[in-house]
């Protein structure tokens, strides 16, 4: 993944992740870490998203700058597969949000197949893709 992509999710601590199942789709927002591989999130196997990763793990996602100002826009639109945490990943999302750890969270991770990234500031539709 290039030094762009790394750049612009560093400066960001919430992604939408959108689920499919039987053609119904579900978005939600989360907090999120990065490990410089996988975005890690906290959510209760309760919540709606997580009963649609059960059945379908595939999801895609954004990352978005809020401006109105055309030349600033900056986004990235991902693809990936969700599983449960690993012990590196837990590390890193504890680290990124210590008081967490209280709340005892189901921990998860994506694992990114495919991302693209929008970033005026290069170009007006400059695009950069990373695919794994």
């Amino acid at each position: 993944m290039s030094e762009e992509f790394l750049a612009f999710i560093k400066k960001h601590h919430v992604l939408n992740l959108c689920t499919c199942v039987d053609n119904t789709s579900w978005s939600s927002s989360c907090f999120y870490a990065f490990d410089g591989s996988v975005f890690i999130f906290a959510s209760d196997n309760k919540t709606r998203h997580m009963q649609n990763i059960a059945k379908n793990p595939s999801i895609s996602g954004t990352i978005a700058l809020e401006t109105k100002e055309v030349g600033l826009i900056q986004g990235i639109q991902f693809e990936g597969v969700v599983k449960k945490a690993s012990a590196v990943a837990k590390k890193c999302y504890f680290k990124t949000y210590p008081f967490s750890r209280a709340l005892f969270p189901t921990l998860w991770e994506i694992e990114i197949t495919y991302a693209k990234l929008t970033d005026n500031r290069l170009g007006f539709g400059k695009k950069l893709e990373f695919r794994r």
